[in-house]
């Protein structure tokens, strides 16, 4: 836990403020917003923690204090990919058919401070909920040890059960990309997976392992990329001269546009020789050559769903979207001799 001392290589916040006077984050709050609910010596021990740290209120925060914000907090890691992208987009115009601005807190790294230092900037904005779409381990674990935080709805795979979690069914979309390349005789299938601290990538990478399981084939060992079509193309160009499958499914669209670039670059042909699929549906996927066999995900219906979730709470068919296959031309018949 930081201490108040090292809370000054940055700008003070509420919690900074909350700490250092012994109270909770909302008594910071209700100090800030005139509330007659408080006892005069903890507002007095409050005022004084504020005067010690050099503590000055958002102003946006106070004008507000006798109405609501209207204001839904978004928090998204900066290294986000095309998906989680998109996503703040989709929840960005669901957001505002209902009368709501979005305000987004996009964080530089990935650790404890900057993920608190995030979040406090978004609750002294006075959201009036928050959404994570953050896609790495790391940011869950640090919300869960966070207090008094406002309604809060999550983006992420495999959490069956959690009142707060809406996802896509990253899993599922891996296992109808690897059964569509069973189904077209491949025995031996690659996997380009995502970076390891990444939920959806750790996902998929299930999905693509229980299926080859179900069916008894082969396992090769995942690899692990970086989303980037430079990974994809060096990675491809090692695992095709390999030559130990005929088939690649890769845990985004810009890694298999990697590997696509590999084969021509060896003279293989797609889908003739080697059969490549990748996940998400980017809009450029379809004009590839070969067009790409890919795993649509329906981001502008998933931020619908996600402020339904957050303004109107939890329905059974809000928490779970179904991503489809799209059959292109990068998959064909496994080659034969």
């Amino acid at each position: 836990m930081s201490s108040p001392d090292s809370a000054r290589t940055r700008a003070p916040n509420m919690r900074d403020v909350a700490r250092l006077a012994g109270v909770s984050y909302q008594t910071v709050s209700r100090v800030l917003n005139n509330s007659e609910a408080l006892r005069p010596e903890t507002r007095d021990r409050v005022l004084a923690a504020m005067e010690e740290l050099h503590y000055r209120p958002n102003r946006a925060a106070r004008a507000l204090k006798t109405s609501r914000s209207r204001t839904i907090g978004v928090l998204a890691s900066i290294r986000a990919t095309y998906g989680p992208a998109l996503t703040v987009q989709a929840i960005e115009a669901a957001a505002a058919a209902k009368g709501f601005s979005v305000n987004t807190a996009h964080l530089t790294e990935i650790d404890d401070e900057s993920i608190t230092s995030a979040v406090d900037r978004l609750i002294e904005q006075d959201v009036e909920g928050l959404v994570v779409i953050a896609p790495q381990q790391r940011v869950f674990e640090t919300l869960a040890r966070l207090v008094d935080l406002p309604p809060m709805v999550t983006l992420r795979s495999g959490l069956d059960g959690d009142p707060q979690a809406l996802w896509v069914d990253q899993a599922a979309g891996a296992r109808a990309a690897t059964a569509h390349l069973a189904d077209l005789g491949h025995e031996y299938i690659r996997h380009l997976a995502g970076p390891q601290d990444w939920i959806e990538a750790d996902a998929r990478m299930q999905g693509y392992l229980l299926e080859l399981s179900d069916r008894e084939l082969p396992t090769l060992p995942p690899i692990r990329g970086d989303w980037t079509a430079e990974f994809g193309y060096f990675a491809g160009r090692q695992l095709i001269m390999a030559n130990d499958a005929t088939a690649f499914f890769c845990s985004n669209d810009e890694m298999a546009l990697g590997v696509l670039h590999a084969a021509h670059s060896l003279s293989v042909r797609v889908p003739e020789d080697i059969s490549v699929i990748g996940f998400d549906d980017i809009p450029s996927a379809e004009h590839f050559w070969p067009p790409l066999t890919t795993v649509h995900q329906d981001f502008a219906e998933l931020g619908r769903r996600c402020v339904q979730m957050l303004l109107e709470g939890r329905d059974d068919d809000t928490v779970d979207i179904q991503p489809h296959l799209v059959v292109r031309r990068s998959s064909g018949p496994a080659r034969r001799g």
